[in-house]
């Protein structure tokens, strides 16, 4: 599993402390045109150190800091522009004040020009150029770039792919701190990508992420001591780092939480819990979420026996191209269980199903293909296409 690239980096994130004298000193020297002053007057106001947080008051002395060429006040405002904080939201307008302070060599700025350049905001989608100033904000050791540049490499994206060199950017992020770098590093070195296959080394990087609070290496690091790699086998262990992530909102494991509870590991046994979390990751999308939760309706467990609401969730993941909804959700048409019966419907899930080559599906929909009249199966396979196309178009 990859992350996203790093979010926009702006200056006042690290230089908080930089907000030195009184206000009164701040104000004085920024009104005399001292584009420092000016500068940390706009952080004091961006931040609502000292003053009422105001961001356009801070993008009005950031801006005229800008003019005078600080670097650090172009980034800012940059971001004021990329976020609308302060002023009207223009990419365009933030890539400006962005490319200023890059050239000046403000690896913030190189950072946030970047990720532009890889989203397509403001300027052409590039990823060549985003490489470009990844790379040398990276090569200042700015960790965000690092982590942003590894995953270029990681993924073939503006330079030839590339696990060795992902690797070792990802490794010099990490070793910053970079929660981003640390999971990716670990999830590099459970698979052997770009590094020896290392279980224990993966379980430290996803440790050290986890303990930052970042929500999929605790769910990476849970998934370790469900399975007893890298650690011993441990479900108490796995289950309080599925809640912590869980809690944040991280679908895969809600997911995860809810087969803890409904299979009694780590804890007793608990339907109405293994319920709630499912249905938290089924309302997510999470395709074996909305499968289990339309079992759970199905057999009453946990909740009331539903078909028609199992029905509901067994069809949002045969849609998302799940083939065991798929299968279940032909078989409830088949049966007539909380849908009509149709046997047409039931034939063109069972051929969705069946792609795949599961012996069960490719038996089911064979022989209810014998069962159907030559216009009702040339109609099933038909739609079945249709259906296949839907779905991967999404």
């Amino acid at each position: 599993m990859r992350f996203i690239f790093s979010a926009l980096v702006c200056a006042f994130v690290w230089l908080a402390p930089a907000v030195a004298g009184t206000l009164e000193e701040n104000v004085k020297q920024a009104h005399s045109g001292d584009a420092v002053a000016q500068f940390k007057l706009g952080l004091m106001y961006a931040q609502g150190q000292g003053v009422p947080q105001d961001y356009a008051e801070a993008a009005k002395w950031y801006r005229l800091a800008a003019e005078q060429g600080h670097a650090l006040a172009q980034n800012s405002i940059g971001v004021m522009y990329a976020k609308g904080q302060g002023v009207p939201q223009d990419d365009a307008e933030a890539v400006k004040w962005y490319r200023l302070a890059a050239e000046q060599g403000n690896t913030f700025a190189q950072v946030n020009l970047g990720l532009l350049y890889t989203n397509g905001r403001g300027v052409p989608q590039d990823d060549s150029e985003a490489v470009k100033w990844y790379r040398l904000a990276a090569e200042q050791g700015n960790a965000d770039a690092q982590t942003n540049l590894g995953l270029m490499y990681d993924q073939g994206r503006g330079v030839a792919q590339d696990d060795t060199e992902a690797a070792k950017w990802y490794r010099l992020a990490a070793e910053q701190g970079n929660a981003d770098a640390q999971v990716n590093l670990g999830t590099m070195h459970k698979n052997g990508q770009g590094v020896p296959q290392d279980d224990a080394e993966a379980v430290k990087w996803y440790r050290l992420a986890a303990e930052q609070g970042h929500s999929s290496a605790q769910n990476n690091l849970a998934n370790m001591y469900t399975h007893g790699k890298g650690v011993p086998q441990d479900y108490a262990e796995a289950l309080m780092w599925f809640h912590l992530a869980a809690e944040q909102g991280h679908v895969l494991a809600q997911y995860n939480l809810g087969a803890m509870y409904k299979q009694g590991q780590g804890v007793s046994r608990d339907e109405a819990e293994a319920l709630k979390w499912y249905r938290l990751a089924a309302e997510q999308g999470q395709a074996d979420a909305q499968v289990n939760l339309g079992l759970m309706y199905t057999n009453g467990q946990g909740v009331p026996q539903d078909d028609e609401e199992a029905a509901k969730w067994y069809r949002l993941a045969a849609e998302q191209g799940h083939a065991g909804a798929q299968f279940i959700l032909g078989l409830i048409y088949f049966r007539a269980q909380g849908v009509p019966q149709d046997h047409t419907e039931a034939y063109q899930w069972f051929v969705l199903a069946a792609i795949g080559g599961d012996e069960r599906y490719v038996k089911a929909r064979d022989l209810l293909g014998e069962q159907l009249d030559p216009l009702s199966l040339t109609q099933a396979q038909k739609r079945a296409r249709e259906l296949y196309a839907e779905i991967n178009s999404r």
